[in-house]
């Protein structure tokens, strides 16, 4: 499944091997996507935990069909 992440702030493209297959884009509205397909539930969480780690504000999840 295809899922669009937006976290408050800007992420560092430094992140980008710990969040796997997901694109980074910083957006003028100071807030990160990261978008990209999740193999199941167990990654999904996977990936949140990391933003959690990571302090961030998790803004929208959702399921994306492109």
């Amino acid at each position: 499944m295809r899922y669009v992440i937006r976290v408050k702030g800007h992420l560092d493209a430094f992140w980008q091997g710990w969040f796997e297959n997901l694109s980074i884009t910083h957006n003028v509205d100071g807030t990160t996507l990261l978008v990209g397909h999740i193999k199941d539930q167990a990654a999904l969480y996977g990936i949140l935990i990391k933003l959690r780690d990571l302090g961030l504000t998790l803004l929208e999840l959702a399921p994306s069909e492109q």
